[in-house]
């Protein structure tokens, strides 16, 4: 199904979901956005990070086949890379991306690897950013693991989003979701976790820019710390973070 044609009542269509799904499980919305034709082309975006096997875990069960999109941005832990390859092969994964940056984008805007010291959103948006809106073309909407307790500009997450400037749709299963629903979850289906986290890394992104995270710290404390900065940017547009139709 063509993006513009599944985008004409996007907003109205969205807000219908958000009253109709506000009461269901994550795995009904992850079905319904997986096995309704009117959701046209999704991929599952994701960062293989310490929350991220929940929903590669739905997504195994519901539909293996659905094209799961990596950001290899060269400056991930080693054991994030060591984590996605173990994760993938358990679940059987059958269509994933590992997209990066273009090499001549990288020489021309960061050639020695230091851009993330002068200007981290820039880093982010060459990094991060460009190469998935790239990814993205292809696609009427992607599915991310966000959730409201993560804080911040997710605390008003709802399950469907409309991405205004593109025209996608994006879908949040686990919005509502608490830690402890994601730690049970996990216990329950006995899924690996990121080596990372035994280490004090609870939020997991670049290796110059993630940090430690004290008992007491918000999840997300770690990533970039010292600075205002509080996302990579990929969820947002022009600056500004998406918000759900009416109910944002």
């Amino acid at each position: 199904m063509l993006q513009s044609k599944i985008n004409t009542d996007l907003p109205v269509r969205v807000n219908s979901l958000n009253e109709w799904y506000r009461l269901h499980s994550a795995t009904a919305v992850l079905e319904h956005a997986l096995g309704n034709p009117d959701a046209g082309k999704l991929a599952l975006v994701s960062s293989f990070g310490a929350e991220s096997v929940v929903l590669l875990h739905m997504v195994s069960i519901i539909d293996r086949s659905t094209p799961v999109i990596f950001i290899d941005t060269k400056m991930l832990f080693a054991e994030t890379l060591v984590y996605q390859q173990e994760v993938s092969e358990r679940l059987g994964l059958s269509d994933l991306r590992i997209i990066r940056a273009s090499n001549v984008a990288l020489k021309a805007e960061d050639p020695d690897a230091t851009l993330h010291q002068r200007d981290t959103d820039a880093c982010c948006a060459l990094r991060k950013t460009q190469p998935l809106q790239d990814a993205l073309a292809g696609f009427d909407g992607w599915i991310t693991g966000r959730k409201r307790y993560h804080g911040g500009d997710r605390a008003t997450l709802d399950f469907f989003e409309v991405e205004e400037a593109t025209g996608r749709m994006k879908v949040n299963p686990l919005a509502h979701w608490t830690r402890e629903d994601v730690q049970t979850y996990m216990e329950e289906n006995r899924l690996p976790r990121h080596p990372m986290l035994a280490k004090g890394y609870p939020s997991i992104g670049c290796m110059p820019c993630t940090s430690p995270v004290k008992q007491n710290e918000d999840i997300r404390a770690g990533r970039w710390r010292g600075t205002e900065k509080s996302e990579c940017g990929i969820h947002f547009v022009d600056g500004k973070a998406v918000r759900t139709g009416e109910r944002a």
